[in-house]
């Protein structure tokens, strides 16, 4: 039986598609000219400026107040600058630093290059406390672990963006920085008191309600005290009650990805998945990144299907979609010209650095970069101090294949510096450079979340709070070996 074209718009209405390549195809298109409420862009459809913004007129030619998304985090997730790394630090380092207008002032420039591009809904900041050093997912994202200072750092991130005329969607709603699993794998589960959660978890997400904040995104994870056996994303506890509720947001609330197993599995598929998110107060949808004509028509299948079958109040869809295009409206509304892009990212990762230790007689080092896997949100951009080095010798090491004899003999008289990203929970790293400190002078470089681990035996443990293009050239200056 054929869909009711009303109600198949209103679904569409209230969806965020995606697709693969750096030019829209036509279904793509002809969905934005549907009532499709908009794109969510990822590294793949990402070249170069001219390309984006090819992109972009293409999607807004059918239809000007489409709504395209990205995850510009800056730090270690970006989509703009996935080749190389970005040209800004992350939350963490901006969180070590400790200057809010600082803060602001960079995501105001993330904003510019966005607005540049003609992309008008940012995927960021994540306001979650990192309070879990294990955390799999979160880490250098976050601002740190204390709520107060990510309070205030989450404030200033969300001004500094919609100033330059770009949505600001903070996430994860109600806090994901106290996981030690992975959303995209699984279904996390936080469980604390309620108590605990607004004391930890959820004063960033009152600051950026307060800050006037366009959009919030729901985290895949289970508090059981507010959402029983179901992620948050599923929970009216949590999207209603506590969020419009208690925090009194009034903007769109927007799915984290409905393809992350967190929330498919939970529900049992996407389409399902959908159908609840709606039920429980979310407004738009993100499906995912593996999206295609198909997928989309599911969805909005179920969707209709739901409505039909009393599962969806027609009245709450509505609602749904007149928030997805309100979000739309005000992006159309607040356009701004874009200044150009400074060095101001590079300024910034430099004062993030920290030094434990001394860093005396690095002139020529042997740089041992440490291989550590990267998240689906980071997904594989270059880090390290690779490009930014004056000639020095490197070379990779799996930690738990590396031979410590072997690579004494490859440095010889000279010194050795380790770069790690989350070293501490790398598989071999710890032993590896406890084994080589104990026998020869190491510095080592954190280019991840800093735990509390610091190696027995090193000269000296440089922290950069992140793994950004940015972050690689202060390390690298640091310690002197900058090109």
């Amino acid at each position: 039986m054929a869909t009711d074209p009303g109600l198949r718009r209103l679904a569409l209405r209230t969806l965020l598609a995606a697709f693969r390549g750096t030019t829209p195809p036509q279904w793509a298109v002809q969905l934005v000219a549907d009532g499709l409420a908009g794109h969510t862009l990822f590294g793949f459809n990402i070249d170069h400026p001219e390309q984006i913004a090819a992109t972009t007129a293409t999607l807004r030619a059918a239809r000007r107040d489409v709504l395209i998304a990205i995850d510009e985090e800056g730090g270690d997730v970006t989509r703009l600058a996935h080749a190389t790394g970005s040209p800004y630090p992350g939350n963490a380092a901006l969180g070590a630093v400790g200057d809010v207008a600082l803060t602001g002032r960079v995501y105001q420039a993330i904003g510019a290059e966005l607005a540049a591009v003609g992309i008008n809904l940012n995927l960021a900041p994540t306001v979650d406390v990192n309070t879990a050093d294990d955390n799999p997912i979160i880490g250098t994202r976050s601002f740190g672990a204390d709520s107060a200072r990510v309070a205030e750092h989450s404030a200033a991130a969300v001004a500094g963006l919609q100033a330059s005329g770009v949505a600001a969607c903070a996430k994860h709603f109600p806090g994901h920085g106290a996981t030690v699993a992975d959303s995209h794998y699984e279904l996390p589960t936080v469980d604390v008191p309620l108590d605990v959660l607004r004391a930890r978890d959820l004063p960033p997400f009152a600051a950026v309600v307060g800050a006037d904040v366009k959009a919030i995104m729901t985290a895949h994870i289970r508090v059981p005290e507010l959402t029983g056996a179901l992620p948050a994303t599923f929970s009216r506890a949590v999207l209603v009650d506590l969020l419009r509720g208690e925090y009194g947001f009034t903007g769109a609330v927007i799915t984290d990805a409905l393809e992350m197993k967190g929330a498919a599995i939970a529900a049992g598929g996407i389409g399902p998945a959908a159908v609840q998110s709606l039920a429980a107060g979310a407004d738009l949808l993100c499906i995912g990144a593996q999206v295609d004509a198909a997928l989309v028509e599911d969805v909005v299948a179920e969707i209709v299907a739901a409505l039909d079958d009393g599962r969806l109040d027609l009245a709450r869809v509505e609602e749904a979609a007149a928030r997805a295009e309100a979000l739309a409206g005000w992006t159309v509304r607040s356009a701004v010209d874009p200044t150009a892009p400074t060095d101001l990212g590079y300024a910034a990762a430099r004062r993030a650095v920290r030094v434990e230790g001394d860093l005396a007689g690095l002139a020529t080092p042997l740089v041992i970069h440490l291989a550590a896997s990267s998240t689906i949100a980071e997904g594989r951009v270059p880090w390290g101090l690779g490009p930014h080095l004056n000639g020095t010798e490197q070379m990779q090491v799996v930690p738990v294949e590396a031979d410590a004899d072997a690579l004494l003999r490859r440095a010889g008289e000279r010194p050795i510096v380790l770069v790690g990203r989350h070293a501490h929970r790398v598989a071999g790293a710890r032993e590896l450079i406890e084994a080589l400190a104990a026998r020869h002078p190491v510095t080592v470089v954190e280019m991840g979340w800093p735990s509390r681990w610091r190696p027995a035996g090193v000269r000296a443990f440089v922290t950069t709070y992140g793994a950004s293009h940015a972050n690689g050239r202060a390390a690298a200056e640091t310690l002197g070996l900058a090109v």
